[in-house]
């Protein structure tokens, strides 16, 4: 009954049983047990028996079996991913994940293959703190406007699980949320090209931003991926998922450590624009009627960070200062609906009574 690491992998803790062998020695200490050779075989045959256990309940054809066992168990296959290469590819295949498609339903990767569009070459996802979150994220709908499914990943873990996961049937799996994001239907060339003029057509609003924002974010970048949001906060290639800085952050912490600046500059967001937003519009005249130092433009650009922050998934560092911003947004709209009101109200006062 003694628990020895060599014989079961962590990832199958949760799996109980016994195991009956005549090759074990008895009448040695536990450390040259541990080293014994029939402990590698042993290890070898419980994990494929394990595998075996599970892809038959997997094929099962009532589903809800294996739901409940995801449900319970999922956390250590993707463990498993993490921590064994040796059955990683055999693994893969039973993860399950929520998608843009499959509404309350898991699905696996074999179900979004299937359900590709054609040429498709990308397998794409998004990381948040859940699924709501996720149908949420500004980078999700670059893809979804265009029909492409989105996998959701929605816990810690699944992020360092995906690192080990580069690939899947050929098709490489890429984050929506970095930049530089492709399609296979477009020419690169072209789409540089094309996000170029876009930056130089809109150079006053993406200046001022930059300037506004200087030590929020990296850079500003005018695209025309985003189809309803205004703006969306990405990360560069090497960057964390906010999901992931809270995770490091919370680590961190528990160690005895502090969370000022752990993540320092490296990890300051990329701001894309949406041109064609209309808020990005009102922006736009503001720049252009009031000038760079206009009190209302500024808290404008912020807010519009503080907005795409939010639902890109990032936390409001001070939510004082973003009350304090959406209550002068507010002050203003009420003043003009009350100038608009007088003048509304002095032209009828105006207008001639017929006798």
């Amino acid at each position: 009954n003694d628990k020895f690491e060599d014989i079961v992998p962590r990832w199958l803790k949760f799996v109980r049983g016994v195991v009956d062998s005549q090759d074990l020695p008895l009448n040695v200490s536990r450390e040259i047990l541990q080293k014994s050779k029939v402990l590698s075989i042993i290890n070898k045959r419980l994990v494929r028996k394990s595998l075996d256990m599970i892809k038959e309940i997997e094929s099962d054809e009532d589903e809800s079996k294996y739901i409940m066992f995801w449900n319970n168990f999922g956390k250590y296959l993707k463990v498993g991913v993490i921590e064994d290469r040796r059955n990683k590819d055999d693994i893969v295949p039973l993860l399950r994940f929520f998608t843009s498609s499959s509404g309350e339903e898991y699905a696996s990767l074999d179900q979004y293959v299937e359900n590709m569009k054609e040429n498709q070459k990308q397998i794409f996802y998004v990381t948040a703190d859940g699924k709501e979150k996720a149908q949420m994220s500004p980078a999700a709908e670059k893809v979804r406007s265009r029909g492409y499914e989105v996998i959701y990943l929605t816990e810690p873990i699944d992020e360092i699980m995906i690192e080990n996961v580069s690939e899947y049937k050929d098709f490489k799996l890429v984050d929506v949320s970095k930049e530089g994001l492709s399609f296979d239907d477009e020419d690169k060339e072209e789409r540089k090209k094309k996000e170029e003029e876009l930056n130089v057509d809109h150079k006053a609003v993406k200046d001022y931003l930059e300037g506004a924002l200087a030590g929020k974010v990296q850079k500003v970048q005018i695209t025309d991926l985003l189809s309803d949001s205004p703006a969306a906060l990405v990360q560069s290639a090497y960057g964390m998922s906010p999901t992931m800085q809270r995770y490091m952050k919370a680590q961190n912490v528990a160690a005895g450590g502090s969370d000022d600046g752990m993540m320092g500059s490296f990890n300051q967001a990329v701001l894309e624009v949406n041109p064609t937003h209309p808020i990005v519009q009102d922006l736009e005249r503001m720049v252009r009627s009031q000038g760079e130092e206009s009190d209302e433009a500024k808290d404008f650009a912020v807010l519009l960070y503080d907005v795409a922050a939010l639902t890109s998934g990032y936390e409001i560092e001070d939510s004082a200062d973003f009350a304090q911003r959406i209550l002068s947004m507010m002050t203003i709209k009420s003043k003009s609906d009350i100038r608009d009101a007088e003048v509304e109200a002095q032209n009828v006062e105006q207008e001639p009574v017929e006798e």
